[in-house]
């Protein structure tokens, strides 16, 4: 994990204590990959910084995504895909931080099946995933990569786990989330192929209004991220205790510990993200899932509204 900036930078952009609070809509929901946003939580560094935060909670990014620009949110927490499909529609959206990275992305096989040492022995397999998104995206390059070819067979996420037991699938490719489930139900049939390249990008959104005319507001909001990701990297056991909290005890700080072994945890925004947003996007228009032109790098570079982090954390902004 990398250290950001000082703590004392990040205060100098919090509100005086005492003055009116501003509100805004946090489309978030307690989860394992976001402890900057537990710990503020935890430390009222959004009451420190002037903020009334009102959480909402979706089932998915996608739909948090959709009520932002829909208005009812004013910044939403997303795995970063459905900024390459905003992007590709024409939506007014900003990108203003990236919280965490997944660097764990795998391959979940019933080795019943057969063994899967490397990405060709996939050829010819019925792979299972959620057609549309960004581990049908992985999977896709994986097998582009290896040069081979397989079913892709699409099912519910819920779904993939069960389908592979029954061995109606001999692989899946779900989303982190299931990994458990996948080693607890398969057991010693449980193997996994892990192949570098695709990490899931963790990122925070915002309406144009708040990178405009609210961009005091903003600036608040970011700033109390940075201070709280300060504090996650100088005590990864205190933020690995307060998601824990967060999440109602459903993963045990030593879970967590675990998990983090595979999660890049600091906020940034660079050019790296940039670039898979529109490597997705071409992706997005090779399936015809989405009608339009391509979106160039300097197009997607526009959804980016960097200044409030740039304000907290300087050293966390690599753009051109």
């Amino acid at each position: 994990m990398k250290h950001l900036s000082s703590l004392a930078l990040a205060a100098a952009f919090l509100a005086p204590l005492g003055a009116a609070a501003e509100s805004l809509t946090f489309a978030w929901t307690p989860n394992p990959q976001t402890p900057q946003v537990d710990v503020a939580i935890a430390k009222g560094y959004f009451e420190e910084a002037g903020l009334d935060i009102d959480f909402v909670a979706f089932r998915t990014g996608r739909e948090g995504f959709e009520a932002m620009i829909g208005g009812q949110v004013d910044v939403t927490f997303m795995a970063e895909f459905p900024a390459a499909v905003g992007a590709l529609t024409g939506q007014e959206f900003a990108v203003i931080g990236d919280l965490a990275r997944f660097t764990g992305s795998r391959v979940i096989v019933n080795t019943a099946s057969g063994e899967v040492a490397t990405p060709a022995d996939l050829a010819g397999k019925r792979i299972g995933t959620t057609i549309g998104t960004n581990v049908n995206f992985y999977l896709e390059e994986i097998l582009k990569d290896a040069g081979v070819e397989a079913e892709i067979v699409g099912a519910a996420p819920p779904d993939l786990v069960p389908a592979l037991a029954r061995g109606d699938l001999d692989a899946i490719v779900p989303f982190p989330t299931f990994y458990g489930a996948a080693a607890s139900t398969l057991g010693d049939s449980y193997a996994e192929l892990r192949v570098p390249g695709y990490q899931v990008h963790y990122i925070l959104a915002a309406t144009p209004e708040m990178t405009g005319e609210r961009a005091d507001v903003l600036d608040a909001f970011m700033g109390a991220l940075a201070k709280a990701d300060a504090d996650v990297q100088a005590d990864p056991a205190a933020a690995m205790e307060a998601v824990s909290a967060s999440m109602q005890g459903a993963m045990t700080p030593a879970a967590l510990e675990t998990m983090w072994q595979d999660v890049d945890i600091g906020l940034k925004l660079d050019t790296d993200l940039a670039e898979l947003l529109v490597a997705e996007a071409d992706w997005v228009l090779s399936k015809g899932v989405v009608k339009g032109e391509a979106v160039t790098l300097d197009e997607m570079l526009s959804h980016f509204a960097p200044d409030a982090l740039s304000k907290a954390a300087p050293d966390a902004i690599d753009l051109p």
